[in-house]
């Protein structure tokens, strides 16, 4: 066996090594190098196989050394074979420039003494990089952008027949400024094949700008979510993921922390409006409220001073580091941090953004150090975590350490831009990746690189083609765009604790995933709430009131009740049949009723849930209103009875005196139906239901980040007023109505005051009655709607009123009555008489009977005693007539003898005197015997004549 060593390629070129084994060769078998491409053999270029086995020359070994140059020319010195000390002098074509020593020399070795050069093609691109400004980010990316440039200029597996060369200049973040830029950039040879500008307003200029002049655009730290519009900005992209990337991230905290109720203040840039936007979207989603939303231009004094004012807590501020040096001292002033407050910011500041000394604001290091204590930043992951070696082959500690060379030991901290660096090194890089892509498919269209120009669309399609797929891992992590050519990443969750910032969790918007390490710090116990909390307190009827008067109304429908029974039970006696016993018992049951009303009246949400409160509404309503309707429906029955009745001309008089007492219960029953239909019609149209008055919110005592908030349940409806005071108003008309009922039965008590009749003998005490209950109800009413939000002034009010109708009600209707049954004994004789009649009690008609007949027979004995008394007196006065004439005969007799004196004749006062046992005419004041008193149909003396004179038709009838 052997062995033979073929197509090997030296000086610094690859060695491709490939072995044969040849198990068998015939002896003076040759073989013969060729070397590839333009390349010379140097040593033996044919070998012959010996009979020992062995080949000849092997002590020369061979090479393929090149002696050509790509877009270039070699001029060999000597000319022939290249041998040791053989001079090559190298030269690019036009349009290319030579990359390496322009001279190579031939050593003894059989290699060149330096490595072959390139003559490349320049590619141009146009940067611009805010060195100043509100966010000076060139500071730290430029340098790194130079150091992807350098290390992409030497590979040569990329872009070999190019080099990439920036261009670049200071846009200090300044959309006027970068108009002026570009248009030296664009009107400026050589053409730019890319643009990289810095900041998102900056890039919104240019990319819309862009497509006018077919350029890909490609930015490193743009995060303005306006520029994912690929319609505005068709060849726009960008390795710094669109700020909306931090929205997700802010939500999940939100709901994390459980916050509902966030508010905003922004810079007026497209970047952070539209930034604000997608926020708005994203928190209206999950369910979150942006209470207050603020903005400013230069000054953020004013707009610090409304989040104050509006009790904002969990605020989002949207503004470049200059702004935010402002808006923290203006936070400082106004006292808008602590523990009750937590700010989000954005992660791209310097480390040490709050203790740069700043001439714009008036606040020291210390005090702006205490304002941003305890704020959370999110930012993109723009350093790879990983120890991974990327398409540049350096890792991301690697890269760093490399980057601080590069800036010389500048502290990073007041570096701007040093958080964005690995995006502008990976922005670099995907550029030049991207324009490797596009080579071949150019060269097979007949293309290249070179050839591009602002009119040229084709190789700006590839280009924008091989952007738009491109996916490498950089040392900022894995870089791939999305449709809007966005870049997409995880988020960095970092909270400032003790003046330094301390990553607290990673979310990954592309999955959901919120990756927490559990070390967030707060100033208080933990985090804020997102409002001043507020504690809803119900205020409920004390308990004392409600049980005292509820005891009133229990005794009351005590009373009620005896009432009731007392009635029913001498409705047989003549006095009660009188008063009329079926209204006064509806009396007695509708004030009973009423005084029932009083328990649902005290009844609220401390004793019923909040979804029967309804029920207790329609009880309070019925009980209240059928009360009133039977109560003072009776009483208003009798009055206006009693006044149509005497209150007529007489010969209508005469005609009514005649009472049909179905007529009075007909009109209670009218009245009753009026307010059972509004109550149903009430109850089907607009139901009664539960409302919560709102009051002015209480702070406690103490320390405490809460307020009260009293709330009270009512009882209401949507479009009628309830009023729940004594009486029921169900509607306007009803209300009304009621109120003219009461007016109307006042005025008819007062008509019929000094009115006696006896077929409804208790008038005057139901007069008093209405008098009490129009009066405590036309109090109540506008008492307690006044009241209304004072449970227990309301209650109190209207309850006791209800209480004190009912029992001076029951106290002037009935107990006249119980107590002139009980002294006179009335029902104990009348009781006795039915006993011995045998006739029922309960038929009015023959009590009537059997009362004229025990009258006309006690009649009839005093008349007879009386005839007896007058045949006495005619007796006596007889008599005394004859007496009379034997004296004035005698009288005659003596004046004929002797004439008698001129004299008046007296008579006899006894004369005229009435008979004994007869009062005298002129000094008694009682035309009436005392027995008479019930026999109003025998004897009813005149009217006209004075009870003090005398008549002569008196003694007439007497004697008669």
């Amino acid at each position: 066996y052997f062995s033979v060593q073929s197509d090997s390629v030296d000086g610094g070129i690859r060695y491709r090594g490939l072995t044969q084994d040849v198990q068998v060769l015939p002896v003076d078998y040759e073989i013969e190098y060729i070397c590839r491409g333009n390349r010379v053999i140097v040593g033996p270029k044919v070998r012959k196989c010996l009979p020992n086995g062995t080949w000849t020359d092997l002590s020369q070994r061979s090479r393929c050394l090149w002696t050509s140059l790509e877009n270039g020319r070699v001029s060999p010195w000597p000319l022939g074979p290249p041998v040791e000390g053989t001079v090559l002098h190298y030269s690019c074509l036009p349009g290319f420039i030579l990359m390496g020593r322009n001279s190579t020399q031939c050593n003894k070795m059989g290699k060149w003494d330096t490595p072959k050069p390139v003559c490349k093609k320049k590619l141009y691109i146009g940067a611009l990089f805010p060195m100043s400004g509100g966010w000076p980010g060139g500071q730290a990316c430029l340098p790194a952008a130079q150091m992807a440039l350098k290390l992409v200029n030497k590979r040569t597996d990329i872009l070999p027949d190019y080099e990439l060369e920036l261009i670049h200049y200071d846009s200090m973040c300044d959309p006027g400024e970068a108009t002026k830029l570009l248009y030296d950039l664009l009107y400026t040879e050589p053409i730019k094949i890319v643009l990289m500008p810095g900041c998102s307003s900056v890039s919104t200029l240019v990319a819309e700008a862009a497509r006018m002049w077919n350029l890909i655009v490609l930015s490193y730290g743009s995060s303005s979510p306006a520029l994912s519009n690929r319609q505005r900005f068709p060849t726009f992209f960008r390795t710094h993921p669109s700020a909306t990337l931090h929205n997700p991230t802010r939500v999940q905290l939100f709901q994390k922390w459980k916050w509902t109720k966030i508010a905003t203040i922004q810079q007026t840039t497209e970047v952070f409006t539209s930034t604000l936007d997608d926020l708005e979207e994203r928190v209206k989603e999950a369910g979150i409220e942006i209470s207050v939303r603020q903005s400013f231009l230069t000054d953020p004094a004013v707009a610090v001073k409304n989040l104050k004012r509006q009790d904002a807590r969990i605020i989002v501020g949207l503004f470049y580091e200059t702004e935010a040096r402002k808006v923290f001292c203006e936070v400082y002033k106004e006292k808008l941090y602590g523990k009750k407050y937590v700010w989000f910011l954005i992660g791209w500041y310097a480390d040490n953004w709050f203790k740069i000394k700043d001439p714009s604001i008036n606040c020291t290091v210390e005090q702006m150090t205490e304002a941003v204590e305890g704020h959370v930043t999110t930012e993109i992951v723009m350093l790879n975590p990983e120890t991974v070696r990327g398409a540049s082959n350096l890792t991301s500690q690697e890269f760093l350490a490399q980057l601080m060379s590069k800036l010389g030991g500048k502290n990073p901290e007041e570096t701007g831009g040093f958080q964005e660096a690995p995006l502008a090194y990976d922005a670099v890089w995907a550029l030049a990746l991207a324009l490797n892509k596009t080579v071949g498919p150019l060269k097979a269209k007949g293309h290249r690189l070179e050839d591009f120009n602002y009119n040229n669309r084709d190789i700006t399609a590839e280009i924008y083609r091989a952007m738009n797929t491109s996916s490498f891992e950089g040392v900022s992590g894995h870089v791939v765009f999305d449709a809007q050519g966005s870049r997409m990443a995880w988020t960095l969750i970092e909270q400032l604790q003790g003046g330094s910032y301390k990553k607290i969790g990673y979310y990954d918007s592309t999955k959901g995933n919120l990756s927490w390490y559990g070390n967030d710090k707060w100033i208080g116990s933990g985090p804020p709430a997102d409002q001043t909390v507020v504690i809803e307190e119900f205020r409920y009827l004390s308990q004392k009131l409600f049980v005292s008067v509820s005891v009133f109304a229990g005794l009351g429908i005590l009373l009620g009740i005896i009432c009731l029974t007392f009635n029913i039970y001498n409705s047989n006696v003549r006095y009660i049949q009188n008063s009329q016993p079926y209204l006064n018992n509806m009396t007695a049951v509708g004030c009973m009723m009423a005084l029932a009303a009083v328990f649902p009246l005290g009844i609220d949400g401390l004793h019923v849930h909040r979804r029967q409160f309804p029920v207790v509404c329609q009880f309070r309503l019925w009980l209240l209103g059928l009360g009133f309707s039977l109560a003072y429906g009776s009483m208003f029955t009798k009055i206006w009875w009693v006044h149509t009745v005497f209150t007529k001309k007489d010969e209508k008089k005469d005609k009514r005196k005649h009472l049909e007492p179905w007529k009075l219960y007909a009109t209670v029953g009218v009245l009753l139906g009026i307010d059972i239909l509004s109550l149903m019609i009430w109850q089907i149209v607009d139901p009664l239901h539960i409302t919560v008055e709102k009051f002015t919110r209480e702070a406690p005592k103490g320390d405490l980040d809460v307020l009260i908030q009293p709330l009270l349940e009512h009882c209401s409806s949507e479009k009628m007023n309830t009023w729940l005071a004594a009486i029921l108003s169900s509607a306007g008309v009803v209300y009304g109505y009621k109120g003219l009922l009461l007016l109307l039965g006042i005025f008819l008590a007062y008509e019929t005051k000094s009115i006696s009749t006896e077929k409804i003998n208790d008038h005057r005490a139901v007069g008093m009655a209405i008098y009490n209950v129009a009066v405590l109800c036309m109090i109540t009413a506008p008492v307690t709607m006044i009241l209304s939000s004072q449970q227990d002034a309301s209650f109190a009010f209207a309850s006791l009123a209800i209480v004190f109708s009912v029992y001076i009600t029951l106290v002037v209707l009935f107990v006249p009555k119980m107590r002139r049954l009980i002294t006179r004994g009335e029902w104990q004789s009348d009781a006795q008489e039915t006993m011995k009649t045998g006739s029922s009690t309960n038929n009015n008609d023959e009590e009537k009977s059997r009362q004229l007949e025990r009258e006309n027979k006690e009649l009839q004995k005093i008349i007879q005693e009386k005839e007896e008394r007058v045949s006495e007196l005619r007796n006596q006065l007889s008599e005394r007539q004859a007496l009379r004439s034997r004296r004035r005969a005698s009288t005659v007799t003596s004046q004929n003898h002797s004439p008698p004196p001129l004299a008046i004749p007296q008579s006899d006062p006894r004369s005229l005197a009435p008979p004994p046992g007869y009062p005298a005419p002129t000094c008694d004041p009682h035309p009436v015997p005392p027995s008479f008193a019930n026999s109003s149909s025998l004897y009813q003396p005149d009217s006209k004549i004075s009870r003090n004179n005398c008549h002569t038709s008196r003694l007439q009838l007497l004697y008669k």
